[in-house]
Protein backbone atom coordinates (compact mmCIF):
# COMPACT_ATOMS: atom_id res chain seq x y z
CA UNK A 1 0.00 0.00 0.00
CA UNK A 2 1.01 3.92 -0.35
CA UNK A 3 0.03 6.80 0.34
CA UNK A 4 0.66 10.22 -1.01
CA UNK A 5 0.36 13.69 1.21
CA UNK A 6 -0.55 16.79 -0.75
CA UNK A 7 -1.27 19.61 1.11
CA UNK A 8 -3.45 22.31 -0.28
CA UNK A 9 -2.54 25.81 1.08
CA UNK A 10 -4.40 29.16 1.11
CA UNK A 11 -2.79 32.04 -1.25
CA UNK A 12 -4.32 35.22 -2.24
CA UNK A 13 -3.72 35.10 -6.06
CA UNK A 14 -3.04 32.23 -7.77
CA UNK A 15 -1.29 34.08 -10.26
CA UNK A 16 1.41 35.28 -7.62
CA UNK A 17 1.85 32.15 -6.47
CA UNK A 18 2.41 30.57 -9.48
CA UNK A 19 5.27 33.40 -10.43
CA UNK A 20 7.21 32.67 -7.58
CA UNK A 21 6.59 28.56 -7.78
CA UNK A 22 7.61 29.19 -11.20
CA UNK A 23 10.44 31.03 -10.70
CA UNK A 24 11.44 27.54 -7.91
CA UNK A 25 11.70 25.45 -10.81
CA UNK A 26 8.24 24.31 -10.38
CA UNK A 27 5.70 22.90 -12.96
CA UNK A 28 2.09 23.80 -13.28
CA UNK A 29 -0.18 20.63 -12.53
CA UNK A 30 -3.55 22.15 -12.42
CA UNK A 31 -5.24 25.48 -13.05
CA UNK A 32 -8.80 26.89 -12.21
CA UNK A 33 -9.67 30.61 -12.02
CA UNK A 34 -13.70 29.72 -11.88
CA UNK A 35 -15.68 28.88 -9.90
CA UNK A 36 -13.02 28.79 -7.49
CA UNK A 37 -9.36 29.43 -7.69
CA UNK A 38 -6.83 26.77 -7.59
CA UNK A 39 -3.59 26.10 -8.32
CA UNK A 40 -1.60 22.61 -8.53
CA UNK A 41 2.51 22.80 -9.04
CA UNK A 42 5.12 19.79 -9.01
CA UNK A 43 8.70 19.70 -8.96
CA UNK A 44 10.15 16.09 -9.07
CA UNK A 45 7.73 13.89 -6.50
CA UNK A 46 7.25 17.38 -4.55
CA UNK A 47 3.27 18.55 -5.29
CA UNK A 48 1.79 21.56 -3.78
CA UNK A 49 -1.92 22.83 -3.99
CA UNK A 50 -2.90 26.45 -3.61
CA UNK A 51 -6.67 27.96 -3.34
CA UNK A 52 -7.64 31.33 -3.90
CA UNK A 53 -8.85 33.26 -0.42
CA UNK A 54 -8.32 36.74 -0.44
CA UNK A 55 -8.68 37.09 3.16
CA UNK A 56 -5.64 35.22 3.93
CA UNK A 57 -2.85 37.41 6.04
CA UNK A 58 0.50 36.35 5.31
CA UNK A 59 1.58 38.03 8.22
CA UNK A 60 -0.22 35.85 10.74
CA UNK A 61 0.33 32.46 8.03
CA UNK A 62 1.25 29.18 10.15
CA UNK A 63 1.13 26.90 7.22
CA UNK A 64 3.84 24.68 6.67
CA UNK A 65 4.89 21.26 5.43
CA UNK A 66 8.06 19.35 5.93
CA UNK A 67 9.95 17.88 2.32
CA UNK A 68 12.19 15.11 2.74
CA UNK A 69 14.94 14.77 0.08
CA UNK A 70 17.43 12.63 -0.80
CA UNK A 71 19.74 15.82 -1.92
CA UNK A 72 19.04 18.74 0.20
CA UNK A 73 22.28 20.61 -1.09
CA UNK A 74 21.13 20.50 -4.63
CA UNK A 75 17.34 21.30 -4.08
CA UNK A 76 18.98 24.59 -1.71
CA UNK A 77 21.30 25.88 -4.43
CA UNK A 78 18.74 25.57 -7.18
CA UNK A 79 15.93 27.26 -5.40
CA UNK A 80 18.56 29.93 -4.64
CA UNK A 81 19.99 30.07 -8.13
CA UNK A 82 16.39 30.37 -9.35
CA UNK A 83 15.55 32.97 -6.67
CA UNK A 84 18.29 35.03 -7.15
CA UNK A 85 17.71 34.99 -11.11
CA UNK A 86 14.00 35.48 -10.82
CA UNK A 87 14.29 37.98 -7.73
CA UNK A 88 17.80 39.63 -8.46
CA UNK A 89 18.66 38.95 -5.27
CA UNK A 90 18.69 36.30 -2.48
CA UNK A 91 15.58 37.22 -0.21
CA UNK A 92 16.66 36.54 3.49
CA UNK A 93 13.86 38.40 5.31
CA UNK A 94 10.27 39.22 4.50
CA UNK A 95 8.61 37.39 2.24
CA UNK A 96 9.30 35.76 0.40
CA UNK A 97 12.57 34.25 2.30
CA UNK A 98 15.15 31.58 2.04
CA UNK A 99 17.18 30.63 5.11
CA UNK A 100 20.51 28.92 5.27
CA UNK A 101 21.56 25.99 4.85
CA UNK A 102 22.28 24.14 8.56
CA UNK A 103 22.43 20.89 9.92
CA UNK A 104 20.26 20.48 13.27
CA UNK A 105 20.79 19.12 16.40
CA UNK A 106 18.20 16.73 15.74
CA UNK A 107 20.07 14.80 13.13
CA UNK A 108 18.70 16.47 9.28
CA UNK A 109 20.23 18.78 7.38
CA UNK A 110 17.57 21.66 6.50
CA UNK A 111 16.55 24.73 5.09
CA UNK A 112 13.81 26.79 5.02
CA UNK A 113 11.56 28.73 2.55
CA UNK A 114 8.59 31.28 2.78
CA UNK A 115 6.32 31.97 0.02
CA UNK A 116 4.62 35.47 -0.69
CA UNK A 117 1.50 34.46 1.53
CA UNK A 118 3.42 33.17 4.45
CA UNK A 119 3.37 29.45 3.64
CA UNK A 120 6.74 27.72 5.19
CA UNK A 121 8.54 24.55 3.08
CA UNK A 122 11.12 22.83 5.43
CA UNK A 123 13.11 21.03 3.27
CA UNK A 124 15.29 18.32 4.52
CA UNK A 125 17.39 15.34 4.29
CA UNK A 126 18.18 12.91 7.46
CA UNK A 127 22.01 13.12 8.17
CA UNK A 128 22.06 10.83 11.17
CA UNK A 129 20.29 7.69 12.34
CA UNK A 130 18.68 9.64 15.67
CA UNK A 131 16.40 12.42 14.60
CA UNK A 132 15.77 13.30 18.02
CA UNK A 133 15.76 16.34 19.62
CA UNK A 134 18.17 17.29 21.91
CA UNK A 135 16.79 17.40 25.57
CA UNK A 136 16.02 20.89 26.99
CA UNK A 137 19.40 21.89 29.47
CA UNK A 138 18.00 22.70 32.73
CA UNK A 139 20.79 25.22 33.51
CA UNK A 140 20.03 29.02 33.10
CA UNK A 141 22.13 30.37 30.43
CA UNK A 142 22.31 26.81 28.50
CA UNK A 143 18.21 26.55 28.34
CA UNK A 144 18.14 30.14 27.38
CA UNK A 145 20.48 29.33 24.69
CA UNK A 146 19.00 26.51 23.50
CA UNK A 147 15.50 27.64 23.46
CA UNK A 148 16.54 31.26 21.48
CA UNK A 149 18.18 29.18 19.31
CA UNK A 150 15.07 27.16 18.23
CA UNK A 151 13.53 30.24 17.75
CA UNK A 152 15.70 31.49 15.31
CA UNK A 153 16.64 28.21 13.62
CA UNK A 154 13.10 26.78 13.35
CA UNK A 155 10.71 29.53 13.43
CA UNK A 156 13.04 32.06 12.20
CA UNK A 157 11.63 34.63 15.66
CA UNK A 158 15.05 36.22 15.31
CA UNK A 159 13.27 39.00 18.01
CA UNK A 160 11.64 36.38 19.87
CA UNK A 161 15.27 34.85 20.07
CA UNK A 162 16.65 37.91 21.08
CA UNK A 163 13.94 39.01 24.11
CA UNK A 164 15.15 35.54 25.85
CA UNK A 165 18.69 36.44 25.59
CA UNK A 166 18.41 40.62 26.69
CA UNK A 167 16.21 38.80 29.33
CA UNK A 168 19.15 36.53 30.44
CA UNK A 169 22.01 39.46 30.21
CA UNK A 170 19.72 41.77 32.32
CA UNK A 171 19.21 39.59 34.99
CA UNK A 172 20.91 40.09 38.18
CA UNK A 173 21.79 36.32 38.80
CA UNK A 174 25.38 35.03 38.02
CA UNK A 175 26.15 33.94 34.82
CA UNK A 176 27.79 30.14 35.14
Amino acid sequence: MGETTIPIFPCRSIETTWEFYRALGFEQASWQTRPNPYLSVRRGDIVLQFYGWKKHDPATSMHMCYVVTTDVDTLFESFRTNLKQALGRIPTRGLPRLSSLKDMSYGVRQFLITDPDGIQLRIGQPISDNLEHSPIPQERVAKALHMAALLGDSKEDYPAAAKILDHLLASDAPVS
